[in-house]
């Protein structure tokens, strides 16, 4: 049975505890915490979720996208940045932590004869990886790279692209995950894009066409519902995406309920 979550930034409640119960009600089964601020919230969030049915999923954000950034102290950053919410994914059981390694046109110097920006980017960052894979091993958790669409990135925009970066890391603690809004402009056929990514998939971000709830947009999930469940797809699939409904807290019912019916 595929599993749903839902960001914390999108359910209403003053309280993660409270949250996490609305989620239950709702009909998901996991929540994706932000990165921001988390090493601050550690105690908070174990207590919260601590027996809850929803689980604590992965961690978005909080991370500085300069990891192929030209200045040194920009790419550090970055690498501290994503090593510290890994260690808290360990500590707090989740499955992983979402990155990108930059957002925009490239930043580093064209270096031709010698390297293309992109093959100085693939170098600098398969290192990069390779360190914060070290990382969620010792953690117990997963390093997970987000493919962006065209519109956001330059670099990593399909999930074949990230896929060879995790081949290229060689450690199984360095996975994908596949969004379905940036599928929805980069992939051909988002079903089996993620039958072929499947060995290297560990999590979904879902969001429609217009990136808003799913079944809002034109987005078809049903495919790609089934050849996750074809390839035994074990991860969270999580909302991340625009509610426009007025009340918050029934336009995720209603979204939980057209997922699952997308499921069956």
């Amino acid at each position: 049975m595929l599993k749903i979550a839902c960001q914390e930034g999108m359910v209403p409640g003053a309280t993660l505890e409270e949250k996490l119960d609305r989620l239950a009600a709702a009909g998901y089964d996991g929540v994706e915490l932000r990165g921001d601020g988390l090493a601050d919230r550690v105690q908070e969030v174990r207590a919260a979720a601590k027996n809850h049915p929803v689980k604590l999923a992965t961690i978005c954000g909080g991370i500085r996208d300069r990891f192929v950034d030209p200045d040194r102290k920009e790419r550090e950053a970055s690498v501290a940045d994503a090593t510290r919410n890994l260690q808290i994914a360990g500590e707090l059981g989740m499955v992983g932590v979402i990155f990108v390694p930059i957002f925009g046109p490239p930043r580093l110097p064209d270096l031709h004869p010698i390297y293309d920006q992109i093959s100085l980017e693939k170098d600098i960052f398969t290192k990069q990886c390779e360190q914060l894979a070290a990382v969620a091993e010792k953690a117990g958790t997963f390093v997970l790279l987000e493919p962006l669409n065209r519109y956001e990135t330059h670099f990593i925009r399909t999930l074949e692209q990230a896929v060879e970066i995790v081949k290229r890391v060689g450690n199984p603690h360095m996975k994908i995950m596949g969004d379905f809004f940036h599928m929805s402009i980069e992939e051909a056929d988002i079903a089996a894009s993620l039958r072929e990514a499947a060995p290297y998939l560990a999590h979904c971000h879902l969001a429609d066409s217009n990136r808003q709830l799913p079944g809002l947009g034109h987005t078809e999930f049903r495919s790609g519902f089934a050849a996750l469940e074809e390839v035994g797809f074990g991860g969270y699939m999580a909302l991340e995406c625009g509610n426009p409904v007025e009340d918050k807290l029934a336009g995720l019912r209603t979204c939980a309920d057209f997922l699952h019916a997308q499921m069956a």
